[in-house]
């Protein structure tokens, strides 16, 4: 209903009726999507039918949130795709908002606005608002503002009222609004500088910070930044290298001021306010005075997408590099002619064998750019276009038959849940080899040749619950005596149900192993029906 004015006529059966439409519309999409992105390494993107649909957005969202509810052990394959369409839909929608909020003239600095932007866009199916974040904001004020009311009952931040930007001049009456805040946040709240798990994008996201109670330099300092003005005290934001600081000015009003003339503020730090020199020791290095300035909004968000996007290149378990696409996407939205980040957007899709159409649009605006990219411009043309030309000649599907001769050898099938004899590991299995089937080098890295029947054997694709893909041999697996969910972000797209003791697989894989889903029942009768017989006895 948030939608809907309460002053405005609304014809409710007409109403109804788009909705109606635009859910069938939705299942009918999501319900292809198995069958057309199946063999995508990263599937779902730059669907041209999503982009163009027909009727309000938020009807077409609002059904993909209700297939996301359905019951949880069920319609997985479903679920799968309708969490992407709606990864992609909001995405699209929160980067156009970020895009108009940079067009904002430079005396328009909300950072936390920008902040939040941010944050959404990572996490684009986590409930965030700016308003429920400015919430909580205001609620810590509301108890600097009893601290303050102890410290001196007539202070003017007291009279102020919501939504107003006025300001204080007295550096007294500023000094006492931020001894009441660090009381606040360092001692009463127990906020403080993330040191043990500094690497962590969740330290960048508003919304956690406030959670979690913990951030690193740049969000501790936003935070910080935000209550301080909202209580009259003007703090800005500061550059600095290595450790985002605040200054706070402490020269005479529409003086000539220099570096000496502010005090700078370490919000990671408690709070803790330093000189020049303090600064310079808290990085170990002396710099220049340029960096002791002030920055617009815009430079603040592109340090803390810059930030995720460093955090992104270190990603290791999660195949899909979702981070680093988010951070790119953020960074080419504040500067979308950035050559060498280009370059690595193009790379990165070119890897993930993704958007292979949007690649060649990337390569052509470079070389437009600099022509002097020619030569990796060239070489990501060329093979950009053999995958193209591939994926038309690609006829059929590979069909695995445990009937085949050649596949005597393979002990287990797709959907069960196994154990990694070695590492420990749950899984479920979603495809196999008669043999191991990667190159000479992942054999010898992997030391294959150290196991006792080597790379001659049955091999597995599974999805591990700690995220991860892997390919084990079969002597390393046995059967799960206590099978549970795997918490995969994949399990969707290759399974459609888990049944309590395994998965059963989706139309599209089941094309790939169709003698599979009868050995799998065999199997959880013989294994799981057999426990149970001894348990009731």
């Amino acid at each position: 209903m948030k939608h809907y004015s309460p002053t405005d006529y609304v014809n409710w059966l007409e109403e109804y009726k788009v909705r109606q439409k635009a859910g069938l519309e939705a299942r009918k999409i999501v319900a292809s999507f198995s069958k057309r992105f199946f063999s995508e390494h990263v599937p779902c993107n730059g669907f041209s039918d999503i982009e163009n649909l027909e009727g309000p957005e938020i009807f077409f969202e609002d059904e993909l949130v209700c297939i996301l509810n359905m019951e949880g052990r069920k319609a997985l394959t479903w679920k799968y795709y309708a969490k992407k369409i709606l990864y992609y839909l909001r995405q699209q929608k929160i980067l156009n908002n970020l895009k108009a909020f940079l067009q904002q003239p430079d005396d328009y600095e909300s950072y936390l606005e920008g902040a939040v932007y941010i944050d959404q866009y990572c996490n684009p199916l986590s409930d965030i608002s700016l308003k429920d974040i400015q919430a909580q904001i205001d609620s810590i004020v509301e108890l600097v503002c009893k601290t303050l009311r102890g410290i001196n009952s007539r202070h003017p931040s007291l009279a102020f009222k919501a939504g107003e930007s006025s300001m204080i001049m007295e550096i007294e009456l500023q000094s006492q609004v931020l001894d009441a805040m660090n009381y606040v946040l360092y001692d009463q709240l127990k906020f403080k500088g993330n040191r043990m798990d500094y690497y962590n994008a969740l330290n960048l996201y508003m919304h956690q910070v406030l959670i979690r109670r913990t951030g690193i330099p740049i969000s501790m300092s936003l935070l910080y930044l935000t209550i301080a003005r909202q209580l009259g005290v003007p703090l800005e934001p500061v550059n600095f290298p290595s450790h985002f600081l605040l200054r706070w000015c402490q020269g005479a009003e529409g003086a000539t001021l220099d570096i000496f003339d502010y005090i700078y503020i370490d919000a990671f730090g408690k709070g803790k306010q330093l000189t020049v020199k303090e600064c310079e020791y808290l990085i170990g290095q002396h710099v220049t005075a340029a960096l002791y300035g002030v920055v617009n909004v815009k430079k603040v968000l592109q340090r803390m997408v810059g930030n995720l996007l460093s955090l992104g290149k270190r990603e290791g378990i999660d195949q899909s590099y979702q981070l680093l696409r988010d951070s790119l996407d953020l960074y080419l939205a504040m500067y979308p002619d950035q050559v060498q980040l280009l370059l690595l957007q193009a790379r990165l899709y070119f890897h993930l064998g993704i958007w292979p159409e949007k690649v060649l649009d990337i390569l052509q605006h470079i070389q437009t750019l600099d022509p002097g990219q020619h030569g990796a411009v060239g070489y990501l043309v060329q093979h950009t276009l053999e995958h193209i030309e591939r994926k038309k000649e690609e006829v059929g599907v590979e069909v695995k038959l445990r009937s085949d001769e050649k596949h005597r050898d393979v002990c287990y099938s797709i959907g069960l849940i196994m154990k990694h004899k070695r590492y420990g590991y749950n899984c479920v299995i979603y495809g196999w080899d008669p043999t191991c089937m990667m190159g000479h080098e992942w054999i010898r890295n992997m030391n294959v040749h150290s196991l006792p029947h080597g790379h001659h054997q049955p091999f597995y694709n599974v999805l591990v619950e700690d995220g991860s893909c892997r390919y084990a041999a079969q002597e390393n697996l046995e059967y799960n005596v206590e099978p549970q969910e795997i918490s995969h972000p994949d399990v969707g797209r290759y399974f459609s149900e888990f049944t309590g003791t395994h998965y059963i697989p989706n139309a599209e894989l089941e094309i790939r192993y169709p003698e599979d889903l009868e050995f799998v029942y065999e199997t959880v009768q013989n294994i799981y029906s057999a426990k149970k017989e001894n348990i009731d006895e």
